[in-house]
């Protein structure tokens, strides 16, 4: 544990446990903030507390303040330098555990007792005793965490949804208590009347234990799929970190050693062979090689390496063999600053209100006020005190949720279910209240509006010379090199050639390209300088295609033969088909695309201008963190902010965001960091994700707003002492078949054409 000792005020993250909903992180967060020099942000959906506090303040004082507030606290596990789980993500199982098998035990037992109460077939003569037996667990044994935090809400003068399912539930139960062993209910052969009137009834032969089972059932249902998504939130850390070398081959005393990666220092050198990842952060010290950083930096043109050039760990060497001495390890490689700048971001994001939360804090007061006026109304007005207990109990009953238990899990289930078929998954119904609000979106260039793969895009040649020679003689020599930008060329000669000839005499020229002899004909393929060094010069044609390949930002490849510059091959990573129609349907959402990458300027207005975005709304040269700074200038501008992207280099940006759409095809840490994934990879995806998470939470606000409705219209009635069971029974009924049938409706989604 450690205490500020200086001027300086020091942080701490903590992991909160215990919270159920939104205002619980409120209350928390209000309580640490009332605390001297302390600042703290609570969020709940990622369960941390980052505190910032002065002299003074320890970090036991912290947690202490936490669990008197009715939650428990404790400092996190550091971000680990090697992808071995810590006990965080061991336990989460575990954690999820109770609440799954509370969620079993209330839809076995409450399925039997909904279906005796609303099938009057099925009540038999003693029907409800067996509904008694099978219930008690349910309001008991699995809607105990709902109880627990109603007493302790109500300990800190607060009400949530909690506190009206616990009151609601138990005054459905305790009731029905009552009138099995006090009143008329337990009457062998007992069963509800049919009556659909409005009159003043003494309550004595009523139960109401399908309500008090039924609610417990549907909600724990929604905490469950809620919580187990939360648990996720750490992920995509998870992720970033297993995007690591396991292993490395290291160099001591002259002999190669395969240790773990976890056991690297700084001065150690260690090998690098053609497809592994490089271990670690370090400089080169023998051998040239490409590359392939596009996972962490976005840049979709291997880098070229010799000695002397620094070096990421986690990227892929598509080349030579290289000998690397490592310069950072462990939590200094930018792998692992990239963990923390994801976990910042997630910590940042505000917490969602939910609904459901928000209207309860004031229907619940309400609610109770209403009945304990409305027992104390008819024991004054000498109705006596089973008419008095009658109507106060009815109110309590009529504002039980059932549909409000319904409202979002139905919702939820429909829009995610329809979504699923269409390639797009939502995480949670938190994720919906950021779709209404973002009004900007920023694209990620690779691999979300480009391919994310070098393409050979075009063939310039001399006069005299045939296409399909230059594609033959270029694509086999090629052939040979497992160099990103060869193999495009190859994919493309094979693509329109049945099979490439056997090069001979093959030889890599390092930093410029390959020659050998392919046919009998000596074959170049490579930068313009390679065609220099064997003393031939481009025509003027060919010059010229050159230079207008490298302004709109594409890779430029000179190939030559038998002493004479042959063609210009022009390499690219292309830009999908379907991109500049999807930021049109973006647009036509009221947002405004913006793109964001890691290539140099040339290349990203180029794109650009191909899908349709103005070069203001461009962003390139930018680095993982500048993402993250880029996401955040727009929101301190008051711009709603929505982040495509697919790679590790967005996973934190997609965090920061307001909003984040992961390409599913892309990698599993911007997945993970992502609120929607986009399994399709197809960028159109991204404006049918945002129309339908719009709409389910049209739908999850009218669900909410109808189930209200009938309990407040019902709410007199039942004040009133009118309220015919029976009616009861058909108006709570009927706000959950509304609500369901609402639902449904989201079944009808369709992706634009």
């Amino acid at each position: 544990m450690t205490t500020s000792t200086t001027g300086a005020p020091a942080e701490v993250e903590l992991t909160i446990g215990g919270m159920t909903c939104a205002s619980c992180a409120a209350r928390i967060e209000k309580k640490l903030n009332r605390m001297d020099g302390v600042t703290a942000t609570v969020n709940y959906a990622t369960e941390k507390a980052k505190v910032s506090y002065g002299d003074g303040v320890s970090v036991p004082a912290l947690i202490a303040t936490v669990e008197a507030t009715g939650y428990t606290a404790r400092e996190p596990e550091p971000v680990r330098a090697d992808p071995t789980p810590g006990p965080e993500s061991e336990g989460a199982d575990d954690e999820l555990r109770p609440l799954r098998e509370r969620l079993v035990t209330a839809v076995v037992l409450a399925v039997p007792v909904i279906a005796m109460a609303m099938v009057p077939a099925l009540q038999f003569e003693y029907w409800q005793w067996l509904s008694l037996t099978l219930a008690a667990p349910v309001v008991t044994y699995a809607a105990w965490p709902f109880h627990k935090a109603a007493v302790t809400n109500a300990r800190h003068g607060a009400a949530t949804m909690d506190t009206l399912i616990s009151v609601g539930t138990s005054a459905a139960f305790l009731w029905s208590l009552w009138a099995l062993f006090f009143g008329t209910a337990g009457t062998p052969g007992m069963t509800h009347p049919f009556e659909l009137t409005i009159a003043r009834a003494d309550g004595a032969g009523n139960i109401y234990l399908e309500a008090a089972a039924g609610v417990t059932a549907f909600i724990l249902a929604g905490r469950y799929f809620e919580a187990r998504s939360k648990r996720r939130a750490g992920a995509a850390l998870k992720a970033l970190l297993e995007l690591g070398a396991k292993d490395v081959t290291v160099l001591r005393d002259g002999r190669e050693e395969l240790t773990p990666v976890g056991e690297l220092r700084v001065g150690d050198r260690f090998l690098v062979r053609p497809g592994e990842k490089i271990a670690t952060d370090g400089t080169v010290i023998e051998g040239t090689s490409a590359i392939d950083a596009s996972m962490l930096t976005g840049e979709s043109v291997p880098a070229e390496v010799g000695v002397g050039d620094v070096v990421t760990g986690a990227t892929v060497n598509a080349g030579g063999r290289l000998l690397v001495e490592a310069t950072r390890v462990g939590g200094d490689t930018q792998l692992a600053r990239m963990a923390k700048l994801v976990e910042d971001a997630q910590n940042g994001k505000a917490a969602a209100q939910r609904l459901a939360d928000r209207v309860s804090g004031v229907f619940v007061p309400v609610v109770i006020a209403l009945a304990l006026a409305t027992l104390g109304f008819w024991i004054g007005n000498g109705a006596g005190m089973t008419a008095a207990f009658t109507a106060a109990v009815a109110v309590l009953i009529i504002a039980c949720p059932c549909a409000l238990g319904l409202a979002t899990p139905t919702a939820l289930m429909v829009g995610t279910g329809r979504g699923a078929q269409l390639g797009i998954l939502i995480k949670g119904p938190e994720v919906l209240e950021s779709t209404r609000e973002v009004d900007t979106i920023v694209l990620d260039k690779t691999g979300t509006v480009t391919t994310g793969r070098m393409t050979l895009l075009a063939v310039h040649t001399a006069d005299g010379t045939e296409e399909t020679e230059v594609l033959r003689l270029a694509g086999a020599l090629e052939h040979a090199s497992e160099h990103p930008i060869a193999r495009a060329v190859a994919d493309g000669a094979l693509q329109k050639l049945s099979a490439l000839p056997t090069p001979e005499d093959f030889a890599n020229v390092p930093g410029l390209g390959v020659q050998g002899v392919v046919d009998g004909h000596a074959v170049l393929v490579g930068r313009e300088k390679l065609l220099a060094e064997w003393a031939m010069e481009l025509p003027a044609p060919l010059a010229r295609a050159e230079a207008g390949a490298e302004a709109a930002g594409r890779t430029a490849i000179a190939v030559a033969w038998d002493g004479e510059a042959r063609a210009v091959l022009e390499v690219a990573d292309a830009v999908k088909d379907t991109s500049a129609e999807a930021i049109g349907r973006l647009r036509a959402l009221g947002l405004t695309p913006m793109l964001l990458t890691g290539d140099n300027r040339a290349v990203a207005e180029a794109v650009a201008a191909e899908v349709g975005i103005a070069p203001e709304h461009v962003v390139a040269e930018v680095m993982p963190e500048d993402k993250v700074d880029v996401v955040k200038r727009l929101q301190a501008e008051g711009r709603s902010v929505a982040m495509v992207g697919d790679g590790v280099n967005d996973a934190a940006a997609l965090a920061q965001a307001d909003l984040g759409l992961a390409m599913g095809t892309g990698t599993d840490a911007a997945i993970e960091a992502g609120d929607l994934t986009l399994v399709r990879g197809d960028l159109r995806a991204a404006a049918d994700a945002i129309r339908l998470a719009r709409k389910t939470l049209g739908t999850i606000k009218s669900n909410l707003f109808w189930a209200f409705a009938y309990n407040v219209a019902a709410l007199p009635l039942a004040a009133a002492g009118l309220l015919n069971p029976m009616i009861a029974g058909a108006a709570m009924a009927f706000s959950s078949v509304f609500v369901v049938g609402n639902s449904l409706r989201l079944r009808g989604f369709e992706a634009a054409s």
